[in-house]
């Protein structure tokens, strides 16, 4: 399509041998609190303090962030976080996916992808761990995740083995050997020091685990395991009005929402399809068909 695009990238090199760590944010360019973040550990690592070295990968998506975009890209109109491996020969966001899978992902030793509510989405912090089924891998990955330090954790054994339809950052990392987590941590778009910090704190605890810088990590000390996780899509154009709050448990069954057409009338109640804690929640009017509504997430061990 002709169209380019730069990515922001800082590189800190430790004095001492280590291990290579990736941390990239801004595969969505409206989830301000992990760039910004990383931003702030940039200028906060030493390399005198650190073994091994940070791949800082500030913003992926800089179109997107530039025109306050959610969920997709301008220009192609796709979701970066859907098109991994990527393309050399494709649209931009296939462009820009196979440059990171190229000269990110298969560079690094490990690999945080951040997250966190886009525009529309309040949201609760949590973290994937996503299982691929080898144990060497799945175990750091679980380690990973349990040093990031936030507290719900998402089992997720649903994403694809085909490394040629990976679609996702962190999970292109994992078939490609590399153990890695996605994390969530932020809401609405919001830039709030609360949601920053924790990324911050995250990742140093990370670094700790990694034996990158000195000190202990924080792991999770009571984490909330959620072993069964649903997207719930609108089915049709309109108005969504939520009728319950993120971090809240819903029953199946229970009404989550109400859709509305154009004119205000009532289309349809969306409810949970099962029971479990609501992990996040659109809370702008918009609503496009097929596009997301809510997420929940079964406690495990809950019935």
């Amino acid at each position: 399509d002709g169209a380019g695009a730069a990515i922001p990238v800082s590189l800190i090199h430790g004095r001492r041998p280590g291990k290579v760590l990736a941390l990239v944010a801004g595969v969505h360019g409206y989830e301000y609190p992990p760039i910004l973040a990383l931003y702030r550990l940039k200028d906060r690592l030493s390399p005198k303090d650190l073994a091994g070295s940070v791949v800082v990968v500030h913003i992926a998506n800089l179109p997107a962030f530039q025109r306050r975009m959610i969920y997709y890209s301008p220009g192609d109109w796709k979701n970066l976080n859907r098109v991994f491996p990527g393309s050399p020969d494709g649209t931009l966001s296939q462009r820009t996916a196979f440059v990171l899978t190229e000269e990110v992902i298969k560079k690094c030793d490990a690999l945080v992808d951040f997250h966190c509510g886009d525009g529309n989405e309040a949201l609760i912090p949590y973290s994937y761990w996503m299982v691929s089924g080898r144990r060497d891998i799945d175990g750091l990955s679980r380690s990973m995740t349990l040093a990031f330090g936030l507290r719900h954790i998402i089992i997720d054994e649903t994403r694809s083995k085909d490394l040629r339809d990976s679609k996702y950052l962190g999970n292109t990392a994992i078939l490609l050997g590399k153990p890695a987590i996605t994390t969530e941590s932020g809401y609405l778009g919001k830039t709030d020091e609360e949601s920053i910090d924790r990324n911050v704190r995250g990742v140093l605890s990370l670094m700790r685990f990694l034996e990158m810088i000195d000190g202990s990590p924080e792991f999770v000390e009571d984490p909330v395991w959620i072993d069964r996780y649903e997207v719930v899509n609108a089915p049709a154009d309109g108005l969504f009005y939520p009728e319950t709050r993120m971090g809240y448990y819903v029953r199946k069954g229970e009404r989550v929402g109400t859709l509305k057409d154009y004119f205000g009338r009532v289309q349809d109640a969306v409810r949970a399809p099962f029971s479990g804690i609501i992990l996040y929640l659109i809370n702008t009017p918009p609503a496009n068909k097929g596009e997301p509504l809510f997420e929940v997430g079964r406690v495990k061990g809950a019935e």
